[in-house]
């Protein structure tokens, strides 16, 4: 039995020994134009060849003109794609419960991009407890589908600066991303390049990288 989704890209998958674990959580986190979006339309288009999947976008982010550019046949795909759009923290909980009714069907992998954009601005300078604990209360929603139905979940999630370590960011969402992260990739920009580190996986050494630059077809290792 396959334990793991291609990437979509070749570059990817050796970064990752052969792409996305199943039954766990990826996210990948960067800075703004670093490439999260392309690597989950990159995956999106060659998962989408099989069963249907899931993609939760949360920042109006699904480009369609990139999406024609990695799937010669988007119209077929597009009909496996089952998209939900929540618009505010509510309602990302909202669509993150319709999720346990939609795979009952046939799910091949669940996509969210992002997960931590909402709760970002749902956030304010008083106590933000219960905001945290319903972004963990997802996390574990989106875990156990994972788990019970042996699928990858891929998510994205934005940064902010570390103050205390210059060059160096944070992801949003902190300990609990990366407590229910069993797979946390890194992208980082450089100049038209981008980096990609892994920052943690179950067996992969951490601080593994790959450079790659976005073209049309997808990414190309650099």
């Amino acid at each position: 039995m396959e334990t793991k989704i291609s990437t979509g890209t070749a570059a990817m998958d050796w970064l990752l020994e052969g792409g996305y674990d199943k039954g766990v959580i990826t996210t990948i986190y960067g800075p703004a134009g670093s490439g999260k979006s392309n690597l989950c339309l990159l995956c999106l288009a060659n998962s989408v060849k099989g069963q249907k999947i899931i993609f939760v976008d949360t920042e109006a982010n699904f480009s369609m003109t990139r999406f024609k550019q990695l799937c010669p046949d988007y119209k077929k795909a597009l009909e496996r794609i089952l998209f939900l759009k929540p618009t505010n923290f509510r309602e990302q909980k909202a669509s993150v419960q319709k999720l346990k009714e939609f795979i009952k069907q046939d799910i091949g992998a669940i996509f969210v991009d992002s997960i931590t954009s909402l709760y970002r601005a749902a956030m304010n300078d008083d106590d933000n407890r219960g905001l945290n604990n319903a972004l963990s209360a997802q996390l574990h929603d989106l875990l156990e589908i994972a788990r019970k139905k042996d699928i990858p979940v891929i998510m994205t999630a934005q940064v902010y600066a570390d103050f205390e370590e210059k060059n160096s960011v944070k992801v949003v969402g902190g300990t609990i991303i990366r407590n229910m992260s069993k797979c946390l990739i890194e992208l980082k920009s450089s100049g038209q390049n981008r980096i990609a580190v892994i920052k943690k996986h179950r067996s992969i050494e951490e601080g593994k990288s790959i450079m790659f630059r976005i073209i049309d077809e997808g990414i190309k290792e650099v």
